[in-house]
């Protein structure tokens, strides 16, 4: 068995009294270059061994061979899952996907139904083969900003910090330490880092956009970098943040295969999902969100996939 083929494995729910029983979250992996396809199966495991959300993993399936292939942008087969859903957690980047798929992802966002994001997804869409949902596009001029800016809060702008070599340290925004998805983690070196970089944002964010993280920009990779000095870090761009215009919805621009070895980064998504799904009552600031088996995720890179890897049957 492959790494990738462990990773793929999902654990057993704990218990009957497991606070996520009974709830159903699809989590869609679909990016070329932070490793999501790695992250989100970790993720799952997680949300299902120690939370008991029972979790579903898409992928981007190469339409030759059938192996997980994110360079795939045209073909994310099984979101009709969506219709059995509770929650949508998301890491997609540039997808141009045929209408009888984009379907589901637009009939739950009408709905106003949950979503969780990361990272790329505030630029989750470039549809260029069907003219059906080009308003989603991510610099769409008629849906300003398309889905990332009108159902997120953000869409791309660009890379805030240098990437890949100026990594990123949440810091919690004022007066937002007491909110549900920030409990439980700590600060400085025991809070959220990650080795992806700050993404520009346009301030402030839109109406409903609740900011809760900023990124330190720090001048290199590891979380105890000093941060840069100047104006990268004044102000600091926002890196995670809530909307409710359009259901529950929590985003971070942070969120990498390797940004998920983090404690801070895995408590802050997983409380994220409990608040989405109206279950911030729930959260527990010791609550386990240690990693489940394995991970030794690959760096983030275009082209850096494991090749040849088949999802598992359902």
């Amino acid at each position: 068995m492959t790494r990738l083929q462990f990773l793929l494995t999902l654990a057993a729910p704990l218990t009957a009294a497991s606070p996520g029983k009974g709830k159903h979250i699809v989590l869609v992996s679909g990016d070329e270059e932070y490793r999501s396809e790695e992250a989100l199966p970790q993720l799952a495991k997680i949300l299902t061994t120690h939370h008991g959300f029972r979790c579903t993993v898409l992928y981007a399936i190469d339409k030759k061979d059938g192996t997980i292939n994110p360079n795939q942008a045209d073909n994310l087969p099984g979101l009709e899952a969506l219709a059995q859903a509770d929650l949508l957690m998301m890491c997609l980047r540039f997808r141009d996907l045929p209408d009888e798929q984009m379907k589901y992802i637009a009939e739950w966002v009408e709905a106003g139904k949950p979503i969780v994001a990361w990272r790329t997804s505030t630029h989750a869409f470039n549809f260029k083969t069907s003219p059906t949902y080009k308003r989603w596009n991510y610099n769409s001029k008629e849906w300003d900003g398309g889905f990332g800016r009108q159902i997120l809060g953000e869409t791309w702008i660009g890379h805030h910090g240098k990437h890949a070599v100026e990594s990123t340290r949440g810091v919690v925004a004022p007066g937002q330490g007491k909110h549900p998805i920030l409990r439980g983690i700590g600060s400085g070196a025991n809070g959220i880092w990650g080795p992806t970089d700050v993404y520009k944002a346009k301030l402030p964010l839109p109406s409903g956009c609740q900011t809760l993280v900023l990124g330190q920009v720090l001048t290199g990779m590891q979380p105890t970098d000093p941060p840069v000095a100047g104006e990268k870090n004044e102000p600091m761009m926002p890196v995670a943040w809530t909307r409710e215009t359009h259901g529950r919805v929590f985003t971070t621009t942070m969120g990498s295969s390797q940004d998920l070895l983090n404690e801070g980064v895995r408590r802050m998504t997983v409380n994220a999902c409990y608040w989405a799904l109206g279950l911030e009552k729930k959260i527990k600031a010791n609550s386990r969100v240690d990693i489940v088996g394995e991970y030794k995720p690959s760096p983030f890179k275009f082209n850096g996939h494991i090749p040849g890897i088949k999802p598992p049957k359902p």
